[in-house]
């Protein structure tokens, strides 16, 4: 195809499944305007999918650990201990850590919500879930992840888990979230960070108050009692009445 024919198509409207397009810099209005509308659609749907399911402690980590893993065992039994404390257990929906999160749940009677992301590779539903939603948008999802959850688990993970991770601790560090608990587990493997926020504080490009935000643990019995109590004392349950004329079912 010559170089005038590729320079002619660049501004057809691209079907709504190349989400990659909508991403490139300025399109033709019509695109803008279906791509903005597309994100309210998510959000809406988001809102209405996970309005009733109850405080949520979201746990953020690696999909690519399988269940002979330490750190899925250790995400799993974390799972476990959030059902315990009857709360509902909110993850990213995919493998690894968050499926072994979920199956912690799952298997111990609790709520088990799955927040899942469409990608290329990797990411793929996982089966331990009471209440499953895919989004297209990384943003989206995270909006959807924080806005529920009373309490964060950080476990090891890639760049996916650490974007989480920094934005939390952006919300908390800017008040957009109070006093919220980040729970970070693996010492070991989040040792540079913590020389790094000593760093950043001998920079002074962060506080030293900032670092109370964060628990570094290894204890599963001490992460989910240090959310626990923040629950205890900050979450008043209130039933939610489901309205019928947003078909919202009994």
């Amino acid at each position: 195809m010559s170089p005038e024919k590729n320079k002619k198509t660049t501004n057809r409207i691209i079907p709504a499944s190349n989400e990659y397009y909508n991403l490139e810099g300025p399109k033709p209005r019509m695109n803008e305007f279906y791509f903005a509308f597309k994100i309210f659609i998510q959000f809406i749907k988001g809102f209405r999918t996970l309005h009733f399911i109850g405080p949520c402690i979201t746990v953020f980590g690696s999909a690519r650990f399988n269940e002979q893993h330490p750190y899925y065992i250790k995400s799993r039994e974390i799972g476990k201990r959030i059902a315990d404390l009857g709360l509902t257990t909110m993850t990213g929906g995919g493998p690894g850590v968050m499926e072994a999160a979920n199956r912690g749940a799952f298997e111990a009677g609790g709520k088990s919500v799955g927040c899942n992301i469409k990608l290329p590779f990797e990411q793929r539903p996982n089966p331990y879930t009471n209440v499953s939603i895919t989004f297209n948008y990384f943003f989206i999802r995270k909006v959807l992840m924080v806005k529920y959850s009373y309490g964060f688990i950080i476990m090891p993970g890639g760049f996916g888990t650490m974007d989480e991770f920094f934005e939390t601790l952006t919300l908390a560090q800017t008040k957009v979230i109070n006093d919220f608990p980040i729970v970070v587990m693996g010492k070991e493997y989040y040792k540079p960070f913590h020389h790094w926020m000593d760093h950043m504080i001998q920079e002074g490009t962060i506080s030293e108050e900032d670092k109370k935000f964060i628990l570094f643990t290894d204890n599963a019995d001490e992460a989910v009692e240090h959310i626990a109590k923040y629950v205890r004392k900050h979450y008043t349950p209130k039933p939610r009445k489901r309205l019928w004329w947003l078909l919202e079912k009994v």
